[in-house]
């Protein structure tokens, strides 16, 4: 698959899970792509290696995104290494659980630093760029709960919530530069967690079953963000699209 072979992609929290899978996906469809970690050089390079021995073209980037300067960096090394950006994939977030009387400021501001600064200052720093590309595309990754709700995830809620509605601010500002941006939501998702998310088993997935009677491969949510940043879906902007197996229905 190569619909989007000359493009380049920024994807943020790149390094595992369904940045990872996201990474490997546009790769496949042609894409050179910029795997982003904060701290996990080692996976960053095992995804940058993973796609360079089937062909593709990847770089590492070690940076904070929720840190202006380090994002400023990594758009410029983006630049002069790829030689644009027409996709930014911000994926990057923190997912940790606690009642809400022992989250302190500082990890309230930690948490909505990476999820929703994070893409604020990615969309901000990629945009001279996205709109040189003639076909410029922004997809946040999102999360079930900013609709449903969770015990111990006040933080994580609030910033994916303020994410979806970063979308359709930057959708409608973005659309006469022909830039798409959208919100891509998962539900329960087959991953492996630690660092700076919840741990093994996440309290708020108890009760929680797809429809479909399984969890979400990441190469699932991967092939929706791909399509989003595709031909095909240029005429879609501005929406949050669930992929959860119908763990959810609402709109």
């Amino acid at each position: 698959m190569s619909e989007l072979a000359g493009k380049v992609a920024l994807v943020t929290g790149g390094g595992r899970n369904i940045g990872r899978a996201i990474c490997l996906a546009l790769a496949k469809s042609g894409v050179a792509v910029a795997v982003n970690a904060r701290l996990s050089g080692d996976e960053a390079e095992s995804v940058v290696r993973e796609i360079s021995a089937a062909g593709g073209k990847a770089i590492p980037l070690l940076g904070d995104v929720a840190n202006e300067a380090d994002v400023m960096r990594m758009v410029k090394e983006i630049a002069a290494t790829l030689g644009g950006i027409d996709i930014l994939i911000n994926n990057a977030a923190i997912r940790h659980e606690a009642p809400l009387e022992k989250i302190s400021l500082k990890d309230w501001h930690a948490t909505l630093g990476v999820t929703l600064d994070g893409a604020f200052l990615c969309a901000k720093a990629c945009l001279p760029l996205l709109r040189k590309s003639a076909s410029g595309a922004i997809v946040n990754i999102g999360g079930m709960t900013a609709q449903t709700g969770a015990s111990q995830r006040a933080h994580v809620v609030t910033a994916k919530a303020g994410l979806e509605g970063l979308t359709r601010a930057l959708a409608l500002e973005l659309a006469p530069d022909g830039i798409t941006v959208n919100c891509v939501v998962p539900g329960l998702v087959e991953t492996s967690r630690g660092g700076s998310s919840a741990g093994a088993e996440v309290a708020h997935h108890a009760g929680r079953k797809p429809l479909l009677g399984r969890r979400t491969p990441p190469s699932d949510i991967a092939a929706m963000v791909r399509h989003l940043c595709g031909p095909d879906a240029r005429f879609v902007t501005g929406q949050v699209i669930h992929v959860n197996g119908g763990n959810y229905l609402g709109g």
